[in-house]
């Protein structure tokens, strides 16, 4: 056990990402044609919407949703494979902004309706394409101002602001198919997504990343065998239908138009920055300033061959980031597999009609769970967030609360004068651009104090920009407590001001305690009592320790226990030459913190002396929140409501 222990691994330098993995063909084409199902509905809504409301004839229409499946498969390709500086090499699924719907439909219809419309729509996308692609690597530079509180919070939003579409897909599709009070939309929604989570908990392996998929067919199939689901587009599409560039004419170009495109696309960067960061989260590749520039570029020059080739501004699809979530499949190669089962789609047009027969209350089963997914990925990443400053507390809650406001109550957008709808019309867009604005305005402008980080409410709170200019006794004198016995620690974590943030604070103490030296390391480890012991329920050790070993009842343990504990620490510490230190705070019971000891008995003492590191360096981060908390007025003020 040691030797697995203290021998250091080593990996392969010919080992590959897990994104850069090229699977199977097989199983990129399973895996590619489970992101096409979950993607085909988005993908076909705003060719559906802007043909209906400038406008045109069922047969253009058709062109329309060809020609955008079949760009969707280049973008998806230009995205996930990439080239020279385009393209973030990641697992990012490109489809047609909803962002655009609401300005195209105005342009289309300033310009007359109909192909008219049309063509001077197409100018506009083909100019702000090329517009984004030249931007890209200044608006790169931006990414400082994306700290996690604020794509953790768009990543939320973009979650939580989708749901009400697959809630709308749940219960028969937004329109005159909306039947929320169906049992059979209910039965086929929440029945496929139990199917899914059923895969998800029964198997493993292979079976287990195709959950979606499975839980799509079964689900149609089911449909159709009861009479739900309707493939009689099938035998009138036909077998093959290209699309040319400038199909219906040659594009028009209007000031007004190209501004207003650029406008979304703008607003759509930000979605995609947020795309991005969370897809780089799930597959755990850091994502830098010169991947979002590779990401907005690919978006431009998908956006201008959109133009080119019939089709609309595309964007990284959120809903296919759920899923690289739900089926924890990260090769890129799998949706470069879905680009071209799209392209396939886009010139057979009878193809596309198998996969628009899948029931609304099917799809909307299965988004639930990616979009839900989404979301989660954003709490992941707030959870890095400090929010023992209350700062980033009012950020992510304004931004939240605003993004579900316009999405709760669309019709709030009509309440503004035009221009404004392009933000107001979407709860990702305000929501996205409040928690940028908000940053900026708490963290950028103007002089702040900073959070507070040490003291109590009305008894001279210390804040972070006081800590950056304390003298190394009054630092350590403040912080040297978060660490029993000496203070080397804090002395050495002063050495890195000035702090940033109050993570950048918490860090500085972690380095220094793995910094130190072995001697160091062990003369801390020695003055940590032991567990239960009289001289910490007396106080004699320190009101940290008390606090510690209390929060579980071991400073008052009957005498059963107490001579339980006794035995566990007097054996541990013949056996290491030290104390047995546990972080009692991280455990959930007494049983446990004992059964835990014993199996410590069984390592040897190189890892007991890093595993009592690691416990040091819990106990310390919690002993640095209760000064955050007590110095926090809003979380004191809940503490003591709570207490009351």
């Amino acid at each position: 056990m040691s030797a697995a222990t203290d021998t250091p691994r080593t990996t392969s330098r010919t080992s590959r990402h897990p994104v850069d993995e090229v699977l199977p063909v097989p199983r990129l084409a399973v895996y590619g044609f489970q992101h096409v199902l979950a993607f085909y509905a988005g993908a076909v809504i705003v060719p559906i919407l802007l043909a209906s409301a400038i406008g045109l004839s069922t047969q253009q229409l058709i062109h329309l949703i060809n020609a955008d499946l079949f760009t969707c498969g280049i973008a998806s390709i230009i995205q996930s494979v990439g080239f020279w500086k385009v393209g973030v090499r990641l697992p990012l699924l490109q489809g047609v902004t909803f962002t655009a719907v609401s300005p195209m439909i105005a342009i289309g219809l300033a310009a007359g309706g109909g192909t008219d419309g049309l063509l001077v729509i197409y100018g506009a996308v083909i100019v702000a394409g090329l517009f984004t692609f030249l931007i890209a690597p200044y608006f790169s530079r931006l990414i400082r101002f994306f700290p996690p509180v604020v794509t953790g919070s768009v990543i939320t939003i973009i979650g939580l602001a989708l749901l009400p579409v697959a809630a709308a897909d749940a219960a028969g599709g937004a329109g005159p198919t909306l039947h929320p009070e169906s049992g059979a939309n209910l039965a086929y929604a929440i029945g496929t997504l139990a199917l899914i989570v059923a895969i998800q908990r029964i198997f493993k392996g292979f079976m287990a990343t195709v959950a979606v998929l499975v839980g799509l067919v079964v689900g149609t199939l089911v449909a159709w065998a009861l009479g739900d689901a309707n493939f009689d587009a099938v035998s009138g599409s036909g077998w093959v239908g290209v699309t040319t560039p400038f199909h219906f004419g040659w594009p028009r170009f209007s000031i007004a138009a190209i501004i207003s495109m650029i406008v979304v696309m703008l607003i759509t960067a930000v979605e995609t920055t947020g795309d991005v960061f969370a897809t780089g989260e799930i597959v755990e590749k850091r994502v830098g300033r010169d991947d979002i520039a590779r990401a907005l570029r690919a978006d431009g020059l998908s956006t201008t061959i959109g133009g080119v080739f019939n089709s609309f501004p595309y964007t990284c699809f959120a809903e296919n980031v759920g899923l690289v979530r739900l089926t924890r499949v990260k090769s890129r190669w799998v949706v470069a597999a879905a680009g071209a089962i799209m392209i396939l789609i886009g010139l057979v047009p009878k193809a596309g009609a198998i996969v628009a027969g899948i029931p609304h209350p099917v799809l909307g089963g299965a988004a639930l769970a990616m979009f839900a997914t989404v979301a989660v990925v954003g709490f992941q990443t707030l959870s890095r967030v400090d929010f023992h400053d209350h700062r980033n507390v009012v950020i992510v809650a304004t931004s939240v609360g605003l993004a579900m406001y316009v999405t709760a109550q669309p019709d709030v957008a009509k309440a503004v004068p035009q221009w404004a709808q392009i933000i107001l019309g979407s709860g990702i867009t305000l929501g996205s651009i409040t928690a940028i604005v908000l940053n900026l305005l708490f963290h950028h402008v103007g002089t702040s104090r900073g959070p507070a980080v040490a003291g109590a409410p009305g008894s001279g709170l210390v804040r972070l920009a006081e800590v950056n200019s304390m003298s190394r006794e009054q630092f350590v004198d403040t912080f040297g407590g978060l660490f029993q016995g000496p203070r080397w620690a804090a002395e050495r974590a002063y050495d890195s001001r000035p702090f940033s943030d109050t993570t950048d604070l918490r860090r500085s103490f972690q380095e220094a305690l793995f910094s130190a030296t072995a001697e160091e390391q062990r003369q801390l480890i020695d003055a940590y009592p032991d567990l239960g012991a009289d001289s910490v329920a007396e106080g004699m050790e320190g009101q940290g320790s008390l606090v510690d070993q209390a929060s579980l009842g071991l400073t008052r343990l009957d005498e059963k226990a107490q001579g339980e504990l006794a035995d566990l620490t007097s054996r541990y510490r013949d056996r290491f030459g030290f104390p047995l230190v546990t972080c009692v705070r991280d455990r959930d019971s007494f049983e446990q913190i004992v059964r835990a000891g014993w199996d410590r008995l069984e390592n040897s003492e190189s890892q007991e002396h890093a595993a009592a590191l690691v416990e040091i360096a819990k106990i310390a981060g919690y002993r640095f929140d209760d000064l955050v908390a007590d110095a926090n007025p809003i979380h004191a003020a809940r503490a003591r409501f709570a207490h009351d």
